[in-house]
């Protein structure tokens, strides 16, 4: 065969495979009008399929948040034929008009885009609206949050749904979708939330699902939220909730070791299931117009006057400094007579450091901080107060800890230039000597007191608290977790001030003496906050045991005037039954929970 019947050959071959197509696609668009039919009465529906979000367990493993199944109802206004409007509202349990209301407004967004009619519907109504097959309306999967143990609101926080500002700054994100609001749910958002996926379904001109479209080829799996374990231990947090019930304040407890956070309880609190479900926008409003705001974390977002619990940090600036020596003794007559006077309860005298800390002398520490900030080695009084200023920070007040948990507040403490505007530069140790005793322009978050008491614990430093203690997807937490904050105080200066604290609970003459625990060398100090507002506040932190210890505690109760009366039982209890499993003072519990305060500005 020569080259010239070849080409011929491959000519013949070409127009009859361009002949049989097209005599195909005559077929397909003049003789039959299946596919044409099809493409007329079928359209693709996208659904996204939403992650269920993480769970959150305890530290012991007990379940805080789960997830559990609910389904939004979805119309598509202009695939809405006639349906049965009564048995949709029985079904629903909803007005028929709130029904047509419902509709009317998906119709003015858009009648070619589906829109959420109805969220958050048990398993239950799902499956008799699609015994119904109303035309038009389908359901979308997704899970909704649940609280097993009905704890630790302020902690947790809860999930609401995106607003056009967060769809703006974050493009994940679409009309309908839920965010974490607040606690772990906000400051973790990006582990729980998962990845979404999306389901292409066919549906023909009624709204009638056809099946999946290319056999389901193109659709994509949502990804669930990682799990995460808290640090928190449930038994505690809920006997911590159970002591505040019926008081204002916070209770927070650390591991001095880890500076893991044990407990992070705000009183008042809620219930976080009542930020679920359909009467969610119900529920948040009569929270939200509470006037003792339940919603608000004190643990974290109130700041407070330390009070006595803070001469323990004077003590410690004052021993760094060489202004003082444990043995060194000062008189206190009623209190500290000089300027206008700071009073003081009954004790003996003259005293030491260690009796000052156990009687919670006011006029030894005020003696003491004039020595640190008068120091004749500083050239005036302002630099002698910048030093101590440092010192104080050194210690995690005045500023953020660096928690892993949102709204967590500076507090405050003065500096020179605060009060050379404050007096246009006339001021000396007495215009300030309220600092002395942990009154005046201080101001520090329960969370930064029960840091503090972590770090007289570890005798000298800390380790940033936090509330997560693994990611289930991850072989460690941050990094910063790990490592040791240390004071500009030597560890050697600490063990007179936890002497001190020992003493205050377990010798007679002790101010914290309610908070003994037989068996358990708990070492604490008492503080009692100056308010305006009403009854002083009761504060008191400690930890136990005095060597090794393992738990650091800080109680606020506002308006609960002396802190050995209403915050040291608190945190006894608490301290009690971390270490030994058990509480065995059940009238204790009942003293505690009897106490009444007056709350005259929070109204009734």
């Amino acid at each position: 065969m020569n080259s010239l019947s070849r080409v011929k050959i491959l000519q013949l071959t070409v127009v009859g495979v361009v002949l049989v197509l097209l005599v195909r696609l005559f077929y397909l668009q003049v003789v039959d009008d299946s596919y044409k039919t099809r493409a007329d009465n079928n359209a693709l529906r996208y659904m996204v399929q939403f992650p269920p979000r993480g769970e959150v367990y305890d530290r012991n493993g007990r379940f805080l948040v789960q997830s559990k199944e609910a389904y939004d109802l979805m119309a598509t206004p202009r695939e809405v034929g006639p349906f049965d409007t009564a048995a949709m509202s029985r079904i629903l349990g909803v007005p028929v008009e709130q029904i047509r209301k419902e509709l009317d407004k998906a119709s003015r967004f858009s009648r070619r885009r589906a829109s959420v009619l109805f969220k958050q519907l048990p398993k239950e109504v799902k499956v008799r609206l699609d015994e119904r097959n109303f035309p038009g309306f389908f359901t979308v999967y997704r899970t909704v949050r649940s609280y097993p143990t009905k704890i630790a609101g302020n902690l947790l926080g809860y999930v609401g749904e995106v607003d056009d500002r967060i769809i703006e700054r974050n493009s994940y994100y679409r009309s309908g979708d839920y965010i974490g609001r607040s606690g772990i749910e906000l400051a973790y958002e990006d582990v729980l939330r998962g990845e979404k996926g999306v389901k292409i379904e066919m549906v023909d001109v009624h709204g009638i699902p056809q099946g999946s479209y290319a056999g389901g080829m193109y659709d994509t799996l949502p990804s669930p939220g990682v799990a995460i374990t808290c640090t928190i231990d449930a038994r505690l947090q809920a006997l911590a909730e159970e002591l505040m019930a019926g008081k204002v304040g916070s209770v927070v407890a650390i591991e001095p070791e880890t500076g893991e956070i044990l407990v992070m309880a705000s009183s008042p609190t809620y219930d976080p299931d009542e930020l679920v479900g359909r009467e969610r926008g119900n529920n948040y409003m009569k929270l939200l117009n509470d006037r003792r705001r339940p919603l608000f974390n004190r643990a974290v977002m109130a700041s407070y006057p330390p009070g006595s619990t803070f001469k323990t940090v004077n003590g410690l600036i004052g021993l760094q400094e060489g202004v003082l020596v444990p043995s060194q003794t000062y008189p206190c007559h009623g209190g500290y007579p000089y300027g206008r006077g700071v009073k003081c309860h009954n004790h003996w005298s003259p005293i030491d450091l260690m009796g000052a800390v156990q009687t919670s002398c006011n006029a030894y520490f005020c003696y003491v901080f004039r020595n640190i900030i008068e120091n004749r080695k500083y050239g005036n009084i302002q630099q002698g107060l910048d030093v101590w200023d440092d010192y104080v920070r050194s210690f995690g007040f005045g500023r953020k800890l660096g928690s892993d948990f949102t709204g967590e507040l500076n507090g405050n403490v003065p500096t020179s230039s605060f009060y050379d505007k404050a007096y246009r530069g006339r001021w000396n140790g007495l215009t300030v000597i309220s600092l002395a005793i942990g009154q005046g322009e201080l101001g520090c978050t329960p969370l930064q007191m029960a840091n503090f008491a972590a770090t007289i614990a570890n005798r000298g430093y800390y380790k940033i608290p936090h509330v997560v203690k693994r990611i289930h997807d991850r072989d460690s937490i941050d990094g910063r977790f790990y490592e040791k904050h240390y004071t500009k105080v030597d560890s050697k200066h600490f063990d007179p001030i936890v002497e001190g604290m020992y003493r205050a609970v377990n010798v007679d003459g002790g101010s914290a003496r309610m908070a003994r625990i037989e068996g358990i060398d708990i070492c604490g100090k008492t503080g009692t906050a100056q308010n305006p507002h009403g009854a002083d506040h009761s504060t008191f932190m400690c930890f136990a045991p005095r060597n090794n210890p393992k738990i650091a505690v800080s109680v606020y109760v506002e308006n609960g005037r002396w802190g050995g009366i209403a915050a040291a039982p608190i945190a006894s209890l608490l301290t009690e039954l971390y270490l030994t499993d058990t509480v065995t003072r059940p009238q204790l519990v009942e003293y505690v929970k009897n106490l009444q305060i007056n709350y005259p500005y929070y109204g009734k």
